[in-house]
């Protein structure tokens, strides 16, 4: 058994303990991530391969390799634990771009990626800036959500994520540019498949979901309530094996239609598969691809599919046994899990499964590892779940961490449960949840159930985040009667303003996208660019799917329930015209330039250095193009430092207004046109309350 200490580390109990002590703990616990994540890059022999792109709808590797470094310093940030950027272009560049979202810029014309050794160095300056903070940050216990070292963990847990996504990745890249990694312990157990059974298991009373108190770090999709009536069920004894997935390939499961569901085979014929990814065939042997290696196809170990190939195997399945099979739901696996009693990641010696690499870098026999009459309830490889992922009851959204789950809550992203043998820190504890595309490959593959419990799938969804439909409403909404909507105003003013050319325009700040649409009237094209995924997404799913809907509170428990149609709002010949993408106005890429307007979008007092991007943005602007200021000046230090606000402070006494401070710092780029012009902004809150604020608007031009 391996004994690397890497590979056993454990994610640190938050609620109890001695302070310095858990100190020590988190400080070892970050630096043995940031090792074992250095480590997996070490398995390329030739770094150019770094610079390829393993999966056309990713990043390359040097993207996640710089990604986990800037995911820290950008987080703590945001939650202003750190005032400085070490590298505020990589911090732009190596943002964003994971999850293959619509707003993901996976055009590689926009990046000029930096050397690995740059990314290198400038990952151990990321190191030595977290191992200070955590040595000097001030820490009391509990470490709660609103703990500093809450963050902490937040960035940590997120590189020991992209182990499993990066390790994909890798396993993707042909094998002459890789190396083996020393440490790595693989599997040389095989045997033929052994065959595989269904065991009854009765229903069960079923709560799940985390408390606000819990002792183990979590995403903001674990907490809440959940509550279920499982009726008893038969669940197969192993994951399905190679073995026994070959017999749907041998018997031309992936020529045969009926097997699949529409989204199956139009994936199945868009990328010719014939067989899963990681297999190979030579002549009439079939081989395994590893992380870096290939080995003659254990048939005992289990199918790494994705779950679109698992569902298609289960149809294939239930026809030739005559049973209902389907993949088994959330619900269902956590009956399994919990009547094996199996303790967290913490709480055990030895871990009880293939999980959090204790015993191998590799997956094993399905036969390897027993939980009771099951094996491999955790561990081994992931097990897709028929699941769509969405909050439980109570779910609330972490402010830092705001696009982690919701822009996954699509039903686009079913749920994978029970972890793999790469699988540490959250993802291997009982109550993570984690969810991809249908489509994607991760080191995921499936148990199988005989069972009537409905896994309800909604096919209709309605927005109910609060933030989101606030935004829906005061932008699409019937607002207060007697008052404009603003973010038409806006778009009509900037319009008004453009000067000789309409060509390209950019709306920094805009949300759901109302302004945006309206700016595409006149302009060329135009670029929405927002913060949060969670309000680009409206824009996007209007884009593509023609609608959005979404629920609005009108009185209490009593809603009113919304559909935003392109053809409705006159919207649906721009499609082609509008870009949605996410980024930190305070901080964007370079490829965001060339603009004949940019729109400020009452968002200034909303940035955390809104002084640095006044000073800047001249360069994104051509030459005589138009800047557009529309904000409120409406400061607050839990949004941006004092010594950043545009106005509304004193300097040696005298009082220094919103509108002369932004004159001081554009007034050598730009030659102010007009303004101010006050317009207003109302949100509506419920049926009988309103938000309403005066917004000043200034137009500018560059000299």
């Amino acid at each position: 058994m391996n004994v690397n200490p890497l590979y056993h580390t454990k994610t640190p109990i938050l609620n109890e303990g001695n302070p310095e002590e858990k100190r020590k703990e988190i400080l070892d616990y970050f630096h043995k991530t940031f090792d074992i994540d250095e480590q997996l890059f070490e398995v390329f022999a030739d770094q150019s391969a770094m610079y390829q792109k393993a999966d056309p709808l990713r990043h390359p590797l040097i993207f996640y390799y710089g990604h986990t470094a800037t995911f820290y310093i950008n987080k703590l940030i945001v939650s202003k634990i750190l005032s400085n950027r070490i590298n505020p272009r990589y911090e732009s560049m190596f943002a964003i771009g994971v999850d293959e979202m619509s707003w993901d810029d996976m055009n590689t014309s926009h990046y000029d990626w930096p050397t690995v050794e740059e990314v290198t160095e400038y990952r151990n300056k990321v190191r030595a800036t977290l191992d200070e903070l955590i040595k000097t940050l001030p820490l009391n216990l509990p470490i709660g959500w609103d703990n500093p070292f809450w963050v902490i963990m937040m960035g940590i847990e997120h590189e020991r994520i992209h182990l499993e996504t990066s390790s994909v990745l890798i396993r993707q890249i042909p094998l002459q540019y890789l190396k083996p990694v020393l440490d790595w312990n693989l599997c040389s157990e095989a045997a033929p498949a052994l065959e595989n059974s269904l065991i009854s298991v009765d229903g069960k009373q079923l709560t799940i979901g985390k408390s606000f108190n819990d002792s183990l770090y979590g995403w903001d999709n674990e907490y809440g309530i959940h509550t279920a009536d499982i009726q008893p069920f038969k669940a197969s004894k192993y994951l399905c094996s190679n073995g026994e997935f070959l017999e749907f390939v041998d018997a031309g499961g992936y020529q045969i239609q009926k097997y699949w569901t529409e989204e199956g085979w139009n994936w199945k014929q868009f990328k010719e598969a014939q067989h899963p990814l990681f297999w190979k065939k030579e002549g009439n042997e079939w081989k395994l691809r590893l992380v870096f290696n290939e080995t003659a196809m254990p048939l005992n170990w289990p199918v790494e599919v994705n779950f679109l190939e698992a569902k298609a195997f289960c149809n294939w399945k239930s026809e030739q046994t005559g049973l209902p099979l389907r993949l088994l739901s959330e619900d269902e696996w956590f009956v399994l899990y919990k009547n094996a009693n199996i303790p967290d990641l913490p709480y055990w010696k030895t871990a009880p499964g293939n999980i959090n690499m204790e015993h191998f870098q590799s997956p094993c026999p399905v036969d390897r590892f027993r939980f009771n009459e099951f094996y491999d309830l955790i561990g081994n490889v992931w097990q897709w779940t028929e699941t769509p992922i969405n909050g439980f009851e109570g779910f609330k959204i972490h402010p830092i961490y705001d696009d982690f789950s919701t822009p996954t809550f699509d039903t686009k992203h079913n749920l994978i449960k029970g972890g793999s043998w790469i699988s540490t820190g959250n993802e291997a504890i009982g109550n993570s949840r984690y969810a991809f595309r249908r489509h994607f490959y991760q080191h995921a593959g499936f148990r199988y159930v005989e069972s009537a419990n409905e896994v309800v799938i909604p096919q209709d969804i309605y927005e109910t985040d609060p933030e989101v439909i606030l935004h829906c409403e005061a932008q699409y909404g019937v607002g207060l009667p007697g008052v404009r909507n603003y973010y038409q105003q806006i778009a009509e003013i900037a319009i008004q303003y453009a000067g000789m050319s309409l060509g390209s325009a950019l709306d920094l700040g805009c949300r759901t996208g109302r302004t945006t649409w309206e700016l595409a009237k006149s302009f060329d094209s135009v670029t929405g660019l927002d913060f949060t995924a969670r309000n680009i997404k409206v824009a996007v799913q209007l884009q593509e799917n023609g609608s959005f809907n979404y629920v609005f509170p009108e009185e209490g428990d009593l809603l009113s329930y919304h559909q935003l149609n392109l053809n409705n709002l006159g919207f649906e010949s721009l499609v082609g015209k509008v870009t949605f993408l996410q980024s930190d106005a305070s901080n964007m890429k370079s490829i965001f330039v060339g603009y004949d307007m940019v729109l400020l979008n009452n968002i200034l007092d909303q940035m955390y250095n809104p002084r640095h991007f006044l000073t800047s943005v001249h360069k994104r602007i051509n030459s005589g193009g138009r800047l557009i200021v529309a904000t409120g000046f409406d400061w607050s230090e839990s949004c941006t430092k004092r010594e950043n606000w545009v106005g509304g402070y004193r300097d040696s006494g005298e009082q220094i207004w919103g509108e002369d401070d932004l004159e001081s710092l554009l007034s050598a780029t730009f030659t102010k046109i007009d303004g101010p012009i006050i317009i207003p902004s109302v949100k509506r809150i419920n049926k009988r309350k309103y938000s309403y604020s005066n917004i000043e608007v200034t137009i500018w031009e560059k000299k």
